[in-house]
């Protein structure tokens, strides 16, 4: 059976951080899914098991758990690797499904120390946290950023847990959102009017406006439809924008391949009763 359209797809910018795209020829529903799945279906490792042994900090535990589980981990070379600890046989946790990290951190001087992501320590060498990561180790890899900043420790302070990384997606937590921010638009210059400015004078135009400088939005065209989207995926850190993509155009693909699996299921099954 032919397919209903051929979508294209034109990459306009790769980096190290986001990908930028362009789909044409297919439905707004469709581009819509894609963008959705970018953020809930995609897998990645974040901490979800946290055991604080000791914090004297002004933070109370709760809320240091809440900040070190929304570290973004790489997650690149592994994830496909490792099981959910839901499909594990083991009873706890184990390399197959988990990755241990620990910190341990104590102020010993006057000045004030700065508990950041630098200081949790990783047992698996390609699940560290992003920001861990530098140019040094690989020059085809991610920049030096900063350090993300958990607690402040003054004198006699200290800081000190175990935690345990686990697969996982977005739809579960947001922890294990893979990225940053996806945005699409499919009509630039509004023509479909789906939009409505009071003022369309003040509003930026888009970057990909086909209009003249002096016009501020296209004619209003009642019968036109969306068939083109730009797309604009950003990383956090975890997957590089080009694993998510392909790996959540994976997922859609296989879901929509379970769905027409069980309708023809479905349809022998009552075609059978019917006989």
């Amino acid at each position: 059976m032919p397919y209903a359209n051929q979508p294209t797809v034109k990459i306009t910018e790769l980096s190290d951080e986001n990908v930028k795209f362009v789909i044409e020829n297919t439905d707004l529903a469709v581009a819509n899914s894609i963008r959705r799945v970018f953020m809930s279906e995609v897998a990645t490792i974040a901490i979800d098991w946290i055991q604080i042994d000791a914090n004297s900090s002004v933070l109370h535990d709760e809320f240091v758990a809440h900040r070190v589980g929304l570290i973004p981990l790489t997650s690149d070379d592994i994830v496909e690797k490792l099981q959910y600890s839901r499909d594990c046989t083991c009873d706890d946790f184990c390399p197959e499904c988990s990755v241990e990290l620990t910190m341990d951190v104590r102020c010993t001087e006057d000045q004030t120390r700065h508990v950041t992501s630098r200081d949790l320590l990783s047992n698996n060498p390609r699940v560290i946290p992003v920001t861990s990561r530098s140019r040094d180790n690989d020059p085809n890899d991610y920049v030096e950023q900063d350090d993300i900043l958990l607690v402040k420790l003054r004198k006699g302070q200290e800081l000190r847990l175990r935690a345990y990384a686990k697969k996982g997606f977005g739809k579960e937590h947001a922890k294990w959102n893979p990225t940053a921010g996806v945005s699409f638009e499919y009509d630039p210059d509004n023509a479909l009017r789906h939009t409505v400015f009071p003022r369309p004078e003040e509003w930026p135009k888009s970057e990909y406006s086909e209009i003249e400088e002096d016009e501020v939005q296209a004619p209003y065209d009642p019968n036109g439809k969306p068939e083109r989207f730009f797309y604009n995926v950003e990383s956090c850190g975890s997957l590089r924008p080009e694993t998510i993509v392909m790996s959540a155009l994976a997922v859609l693909k296989k879901k929509l391949s379970d769905l027409q699996t069980q309708l023809s299921h479905e349809i022998q099954s009552d075609v059978l009763t019917i006989n």
